[in-house]
């Protein structure tokens, strides 16, 4: 107990406020930058222009982002515009405003439906309240880390304030990734037949269009095979785990840990093997929740993108299937929050349902502004009554 009173130490003062502080400058700075972001749009009949377009890079395409590629020149066919001037011809009507708040619903849904999941896999040993706090703080924790490391690691660590034994958290975080594997390695191979392969896909034939291709398949083969190894882990061979855990602690530079992670490793075991006991419709209702949050989140993006375009219901079943190929972008980032990557493949991969780069980049922004920002200033605010909370159910 006193190792985690010493764990719980090191997240206060400002050393919780340094990683804050980072997260905001980085997601901040981004932010700035995409607003000022220009393109060259041509002009519509009639107009004047301020610039002509010059094939420099003899790549017979308008690369609407170069300004190596427009003149100046009185009455040209091109102008300048920046996302100001695409936000300020926008005509705002009520059904905007109705989609937009039906964006932030679908937010509202994915946290109540991970709430929920949370609570179903504790048993209830959760309350709302607790569980609000550990959703928020994992949300939080995960828009500060590259979309690869997550914020599992925090999540037990939250999970194990709550009460909850260390081998139970782990459990925990790992069902939690397997269920979210599942619903990608199940979703894929039906949205895929159902729209085609061809149709999902960038199909200008450039390398960063096949890149994206190849990089999704790789991706889908490694999601497939960790949901694999998740499954084995938990329900068919609860030893896996422990065994796992015993190879790595024998390296020199970890042996002094051994003790402690072969007792996590046990409480994993005893904990997967209570999981494995519980009937299907237990499993089904993780999943059920598991579901409404990711179709929640995906969601997000639909409604967005109908608040200022008139999308068929065609249109609106490929937005939802190219989330897919997103995610897999997303999850490869380097950066915080996926930030930058997340917007360059909103633009690159929805780009064909809006009239211009421009207001494609804008809805990107609008999608960020919704689903990413929220979570750094919320998970800032939380973050300290929670560890204050804490210590005031230890004294």
């Amino acid at each position: 107990m006193q190792e985690n009173d010493n764990v719980l130490h090191k997240f206060k003062g400002y050393r919780i406020w340094i990683p804050i502080l980072i997260g905001l400058g980085i997601s901040i700075f981004l932010l700035v930058r995409s607003l000022q972001d220009t393109r060259f749009v041509e002009v519509k009949s009639g107009e004047k222009g301020t610039h002509i377009w010059q094939d420099v890079n003899h790549n017979h395409q308008v690369d609407s982002w170069n300004n190596e590629e427009f003149i100046a020149q009185k009455d040209g066919t091109y102008r300048k515009v920046g996302i100001t001037d695409v936000l300020s011809e926008i005509d705002w009507t009520f059904y905007s405003v109705f989609w937009i708040i039906a964006a932030i619903c679908m937010m509202v849904v994915r946290d109540f439906a991970y709430m929920l999941r949370i609570r179903i896999l504790t048993d209830k040993q959760l309350s709302w309240k607790s569980s609000f706090f550990v959703i928020m703080i994992w949300e939080f924790a995960s828009a500060l880390t590259p979309g690869v490391v997550g914020g599992s690691a925090v999540a037990m660590f939250i999970l194990h304030k709550e009460k909850i034994n260390l081998g139970r958290s782990t459990a925990i975080v790992v069902i939690t990734a397997l269920m979210d594997n599942l619903f990608f390695v199940i979703m894929v191979p039906i949205l895929f037949f159902l729209i085609g392969n061809n149709v999902l896909f960038p199909t200008n034939g450039n390398v960063i269009d096949t890149g994206i291709t190849y990089l999704f398949w790789i991706g889908y083969a490694v999601i497939f095979t960790v949901c694999a190894i998740l499954f084995t882990g938990i329900f068919l061979f609860p030893n896996f785990i422990l065994n796992i855990l015993n190879v790595l602690f024998r390296l020199p530079f970890l042996r002094r840990f051994k003790k402690r992670a072969q007792r996590t490793g046990i409480e994993v075991r005893t904990t997967a093997k209570q999981f494995k006991a519980y009937p299907f419709t237990y499993w089904l209702k993780v999943f059920g929740a598991t579901f409404l949050s990711w179709t929640g989140r995906y969601l997000v993006i639909n409604f967005i993108l109908m608040a200022f375009l008139p999308l068929t219901l065609v249109q609106n079943g490929l937005v939802f299937a190219k989330q897919f190929i997103m995610w897999v972008l997303m999850l490869v980032s380097p950066t915080p929050g996926a930030s930058g990557v997340a917007e360059w493949a909103f633009s690159n991969l929805l780009s064909e349902f809006a009239p211009s780069a421009l207001l494609i980049i804008s809805l990107a922004i609008t999608w960020r502004l919704i689903s990413y920002f929220p979570y750094l200033f919320i998970g800032a605010f939380i973050l300290p009554r929670w560890l204050k909370r804490n210590d005031e159910k230890a004294k």
